[in-house]
């Protein structure tokens, strides 16, 4: 890390990897937390002393005192939901109104763009993605149509502006044939949310950024979901509606890629996969629903069951490779303390052909080739150094490093912040 630089943090596989443990854990080595994507469908889950937060648009930084906490340009924010969350950790001792920043061009979830979103899953049929109905969707759709309601539109004839949306909004409704629904106390609630975010730091984010940057400021740039769900490289169409990869940084916080400095790649130590779409490491057995319950694969935002299997490394290398990934942050390693044997995708045979590249359709004719490593059959939750790591899960470690060729610095063994080990 150098001072004037950017470090990024983010998912490598499909989301829930465990960003915002780890955005907690490095935060007391930055200036500035910035969350530069996606919206209040990614849930962020916390836990130390004893207590446990969600966070769903507001950076992990926020519970360490005195750091700035941006939410960027490329985010999508839902007033009413950002007014929830806000006050949820307000009355928990928070001060966020003195740290945390947002930005004027940041575009607003309106509650036409969540029926919006239940239309155009319903018109689907079977090709349900398996949205999480928060409206994310039809909002980055908007801003990419020129179409948008955006942050710094609120202080100035806004309601004639929030009217036009709307209306243009409901006769798409009516197109579809989606009419049978009610908003106004949600709108009443978004309204309310409008208000309440004036009381916050509303900026022109990117020129702030690059201020600090010029001070010789350190930022950390949290991303959101994981760069399987990304729009251009993730499995398509059962991804989600922004950029998640590193480049997603640089413009959904007006950074240039000369200022990017390390890029914290994180994973599990397998894999999981909330909604609908490919999952080649899928298990259908006991063994996925034991990796499940123990690692507590529920959607933090909306309680779903995460989908399980082993870890993916073809798709890992990919994910590495897009994004540049200079250090690797492995999490849940405990999840796998008690099995016997312990399996790694190694590579994918696609109609009976062996291949070891990310295919650019993995929906059909993929099936996953294993390779098999010992477990370590240890409880590793109260351990404080590498040094106690058992012989089978240093291997385990060397195997990943060796196949990934990009070294795994930071090992996650539970929830809290505390059980984290940081490598020499």
């Amino acid at each position: 890390m150098q001072k004037g630089k950017v470090d990024v943090l983010l998912g490598l596989q499909w989301g829930d990897e465990g960003k915002g443990k780890v955005v907690d854990v490095l935060t007391p080595n930055y200036d500035v937390v910035a969350r530069f994507q996606g919206g209040p469908n990614a849930g962020h889950t916390l836990e130390f002393e004893g207590e446990k937060y969600v966070l769903r648009s507001i950076p992990s930084g926020i519970f360490q005192g005195g750091k700035v906490n941006i939410i960027g340009n490329g985010v999508v924010l839902a007033p009413d939901l950002f007014m929830a969350e806000a006050k949820d950790l307000e009355k928990s001792g928070h001060d966020l109104k003195s740290r945390l920043h947002i930005s004027k061009k940041a575009h607003l979830i309106m509650p036409t763009h969540r029926i919006l979103d239940a239309a155009y899953e319903a018109a689907k049929g079977k090709s349900k993605v398996g949205t999480t109905g928060k409206g994310i969707g039809p909002t980055y759709t908007d801003k990419t149509s020129r179409n948008g309601l955006r942050v710094g539109d609120i202080f100035e004839n806004f309601e004639e502006k929030y009217a036009a949306h709307k209306a243009r909004h409901e006769a798409i409704l009516k197109s579809l044939n989606y009419t049978d629904y009610n908003i106004t106390e949600v709108e009443k609630t978004w309204m309310e949310g409008i208000e309440y975010m004036k009381q916050f730091h509303i900026v022109d984010s990117e020129y702030e950024i690059n201020q600090m940057l010029k001070s010789g400021k350190t930022i950390l740039c949290e991303g959101a979901q994981g760069t399987m769900l990304d729009v251009d490289f993730g499995s398509y169409p059962f991804v989600t509606s922004s950029n998640t990869i590193c480049a997603g940084a640089c413009t959904g916080l007006g950074i240039g890629p000369n200022k990017v400095g390390e890029v914290f790649g994180i994973m599990k130590a397998y894999c999981t996969r909330v909604g609908a779409g490919p999952f080649p490491t899928e298990l259908f057995d006991e063994t996925g629903a034991k990796i499940r319950d123990l690692g507590h694969e529920y959607g933090a935002v909306t309680g779903r069951e995460r989908r399980c299997g082993w870890i993916d490394l073809v798709a890992l290398r990919y994910a590495i490779a897009v994004n540049g990934v200079t250090q690797l942050i492995m999490m849940k390693s405990d999840v796998l303390d008690g099995f016997d044997t312990i399996k790694a995708c190694v590579a994918y045979k696609q109609n009976g052909v062996e291949i070891d590249h990310f295919p650019y359709s993995i929906e059909e004719g993929i099936e996953p080739i294993y390779k098999e490593l010992p477990g370590w059959k240890t409880d590793m939750t109260k351990f404080t150094s590498e040094d106690q790591f058992p012989k089978e899960f240093k291997e385990y470690i060397k195997f990943l490093e060796a196949e990934l060729e990009t070294p795994i610095k930071i090992i996650s063994i539970g929830p809290d912040r505390e059980q984290t080990i940081v490598r020499k």
